[in-house]
């Protein structure tokens, strides 16, 4: 019995070491989000990425850098901190905030941490110095509200500059410098941290003085600027709208870092950072969203989750789901094919920096990403354009792509939305039931009438006169009403 006492005992201690253990492993998890949290502050502002930035914040927040600027701390909204900040740090042509010493202290669900920062910036080519580096200390509080970990107060504590201080001026000179002219401007902007390149039309009687409606455009998979994104911007653009077409990573004149990658979810991304460096431009009133093709489910998963695209309009969207894509793709088998031959590209990627590639469009070519006589691609009179790539698909794209499902965010979807589609475009039905599952009650689905079969109306959307001024007709009316 003494033994089995002694036994009982050594259970009872060796549980409560196990426990002990859990709840210190849980603690340093909970405080390693925490500082992650922290950490990301900087470097989300860092690599402009405005939109997780925001999500960052709680809905109010303390912000006081009031030991710098000799101005009082203020509560402001997420939107605010992101309209300031990203009115500010991409004047820099580099900047890095680097936390160090990290201290929290928990209260309930309530965290505050003390770290050390300092912060570098960089313009090349500036007199009296390249960069300004400012020294100080964050205190930071972060509350756990259902189960995501927001900062509520942000304190900066300052203490002392490096460099040229009149970096800041030429900074904001920089942004300030951005005067556009009636017309096509050639704009840049960051997208999780790689620069994008895009063509800024003005209407003919552009007033800098006064505001517009704006458009993003987007045009089909693999597509640049040049195409059909940039000629329906064209087209608005000369109904007064301010449009934006531009080269998603990896594509035309935009950084990125695999070449020819349709990464649905990235493009997404970019979406969101186009529309938050549209927001900070005096000239613009509103913002929407027009998507072709693939462009369609694009933007209207963009509009989905970012609050700053107010509506959407769609022509010939391409919306697909698991079962769509084997139509297209050979059945089942097909799929499951090219995903693990993506599979395999991404892991040869990872060991070997080497990115596996297949046309893009072919006749003869039966692997090449489009494969059959779709003339808009093969024509340079048309979309064959020397912007575009017609001989290089990442192979390592089609998982991204096979397993895209646009579909799935329709109920989540309360901007006004117009669809423009006909049974002669693809996957009609599908565009039907996205219409139909639509969260928004303010939508409007126009179907035109048409003698080809599906697919071939789908690439008269793309530069025919007479689909073209149907959907900018009725994109303009849409967007003039809910922009």
């Amino acid at each position: 019995m003494e033994n089995n006492g002694i036994l009982f005992s050594g259970k009872k201690i060796l549980l409560s070491i196990v426990c002990l253990v859990g709840i210190v492993f849980a603690q340093a998890n909970e405080t390693q989000k925490v500082i992650e949290v922290v950490d990301n502050v900087g470097r989300y502002a860092d690599e402009h990425r405005w939109m997780n930035l925001r999500g960052l914040f709680a809905d109010k927040v303390v912000l006081d850098y009031s030991s710098f600027t000799k101005q009082p701390a203020t509560t402001v909204t997420p939107d605010e901190i992101i309209k300031s900040w990203s009115g500010f740090l991409p004047g820099f042509e580099v900047t890095q905030h680097k936390n160090t010493d990290h201290v929290v202290k928990k209260d309930g669900d309530t965290f505050k941490v003390h770290t050390d920062v300092r912060a570098f910036h960089f313009i090349s080519n500036v007199k009296d110095g390249n960069t300004w580096i400012v020294d100080g200390s964050y205190d930071v509080i972060v509350k756990k509200v259902k189960g995501e970990y927001k900062v509520s107060k942000f304190k900066f504590n300052f203490e002392k500059t490096l460099g040229n201080n009149n970096l800041p001026a030429v900074a904001l000179e920089r942004m300030q410098e951005k005067s556009f002219n009636a017309g096509k401007n050639r704009v840049e902007f960051k997208s999780n941290g790689k620069k994008l390149v895009g063509d800024l039309y003005l209407p003919k009687n552009y007033d800098s003085s006064k505001s517009y409606k704006t458009v993003i455009v987007n045009g089909s998979w693999t597509t640049v600027k040049e195409q059909m994104a940039g000629t329906y911007a064209q087209k608005l653009s000369d109904e007064g709208f301010i449009t934006l077409a531009f080269d998603y990573r990896g594509y035309g004149e935009s950084e990125g870092d695999v070449k020819y990658y349709e990464s649905p979810s990235k493009k997404i991304e970019d979406i969101n950072n186009a529309a938050d460096f549209l927001v900070n431009l005096n000239s613009v009133e509103g913002i929407g969203v027009l998507g072709i093709c693939a462009g369609a489910g694009y933007s209207l998963d963009s509009a989905a989750e970012n609050p700053n695209i107010k509506a959407v309009v769609t022509a010939a969207s391409w919306i697909h789901d698991g079962e769509a894509v084997k139509m297209f793709y050979g059945g089942e088998k097909g799929v499951n094919t090219k995903i693990k031959q993506a599979q395999d590209a991404k892991k040869a990627y990872e060991e070997t920096g080497k990115v596996k590639y297949i046309p893009t469009i072919s006749t003869t070519d039966k692997t090449a990403a489009m494969y059959g006589p779709f003339d808009y691609y093969l024509n340079p009179d048309r979309g064959a354009i020397k912007e575009w790539s017609n001989d290089k698909f990442a192979v390592a794209s089609w998982e991204d792509w096979l397993k895209y499902d646009p579909t799935k965010n329709a109920n989540k979807l309360d901007k006004p939305t117009l669809m423009i589609h006909s049974d002669g475009a693809v996957l009609p039905e599908y565009t039907k039931k996205y219409f139909a599952n639509l969260k928004s009650e303010d939508k409007k689905l126009i179907w035109l009438g048409t003698e080809l079969q599906s697919p071939m109306h789908q690439f008269k959307f793309y530069d025919n006169e007479k689909e073209m001024n149907t959907v900018t007709d009725n994109a303009s009316k849409w967007f003039e009403k809910y922009l």
